[in-house]
């Protein structure tokens, strides 16, 4: 009786565990996630402009936008939405 009550615990112990490490999974790709987010809405305007400036450095031309802010481009798409 007692060896059946010791591997019933065992096996909950297990189950928690793998339960638990499902979790610290969720939560890693959350702040992953989040940190990738930050990174793009400090960052977009500055990636922008590097793009831009490989863009005509390859013999390509600057997009009409180039000179807008990020922030004032979604505001754009916002209330027209996406043109081709």
């Amino acid at each position: 009786m007692r060896q059946k009550k010791e591997e019933f615990m065992r096996t909950l112990r297990r189950r928690r565990q793998k339960g638990q490490a499902f979790v610290e999974y969720v939560i890693l790709v959350a702040v992953i996630a989040l940190a990738a987010l930050f990174v793009l809405a400090n960052f977009s305007d500055r990636l922008k402009d590097m793009i831009t400036g490989i863009t005509v450095t390859l013999g390509g031309e600057a997009d009409a936008k180039a000179d807008e802010k990020s922030i004032d481009i979604i505001k754009d798409l916002d209330k027209e939405g996406i043109k081709d």
